[in-house]
């Protein structure tokens, strides 16, 4: 079983303050992390190929060096790394592009495996991006995959109801933060990925003619500014006071 695993560098958002003074985040100098959902998704590469064999390759897409970051997936047990160095203001329609024409690269895969999302941006929209451009099935939004010889069963979060699908190899899936606990490498896994590959490519080796479909204009912190209003009075008239200010205040419907 041949598995790349999509991986994202991003900012530390519990790390990340606030410019008072313009209210625009402070990326600079904000330590850099893996995006939490893809290491769940590297951890269910791993229980497949503990159950069936075969390789995993972790695939990101970064402007900035991530080197050490893709360190950390190769200790919790993929076999080899491969970074792509993209332009900055890289936007989804980019990376996906980007992501496709490096597993054409790879050339041998049967799974796909992605975080649902990036918890800095929370779009959702890179695994079916690339599955569309590939022309393979996807199967998002996976609670539990169950990974047979011919077939990959997964059981779908779709708001009221579980779901569960299955598909043919290949195939993309993109699972939720509720499937697992990512493992913590040993020492000895964290000293062993030193020697593993990591294979740094620049993004016009392969696709020269990249386009940006959305441009960023602005960035900024959403202010949160707390009333401090105190019920004091009878607990039934404090409840009705609440309700009151609430629907004035257009939280809730009045």
């Amino acid at each position: 079983m041949n598995i790349i695993v999509c991986a994202k560098q991003i900012p530390d958002i519990s790390e990340m303050k606030i410019d008072t003074s313009t209210n625009k985040p402070i990326i600079k100098g904000t330590p850099q992390i893996i995006n939490d959902i893809d290491k769940n998704a590297m951890e269910e590469a791993i229980k497949i190929k503990e159950k069936h064999g075969g390789k995993i390759t972790v695939l990101t897409i970064s402007p900035d060096d991530c080197k050490e970051r893709s360190k950390e997936l190769l200790a919790m047990g993929a076999d080899e790394a491969v970074i792509v160095k993209a332009p900055e203001n890289i936007d989804y329609h980019m990376t996906a592009q980007l992501i496709v024409e490096s597993v054409k690269k790879i050339k041998e895969y049967d799974l796909i495996l992605c975080g649902e999302a990036s918890v800095d941006l929370f779009s959702g929209q890179i695994g079916p991006r690339v599955a569309g451009l590939l022309d393979i099935p996807q199967l998002t939004y996976a609670l539990k995959i169950t990974s047979e010889k011919d077939k990959i069963i997964a059981e779908r979060n779709t708001g009221d109801k579980i779901v569960t699908t299955e598909s043919k190899y290949p195939a993309l899936v993109t699972v939720t933060k509720e499937i697992n606990e990512p493992r913590l490498p040993s020492l000895m896994q964290i000293l062993a990925a030193a020697n593993k590959p990591i294979n740094e490519w620049a993004y016009d080796s392969l696709k020269k003619d990249l386009s940006s479909y959305v441009e960023t204009i602005d960035l900024k912190g959403v202010k949160m500014e707390r009333k401090n209003i105190i019920f004091e009075n009878d607990l039934d008239e404090s409840v009705n006071k609440l309700v009151d200010n609430l629907a004035k205040d257009g939280v809730i419907g009045g």
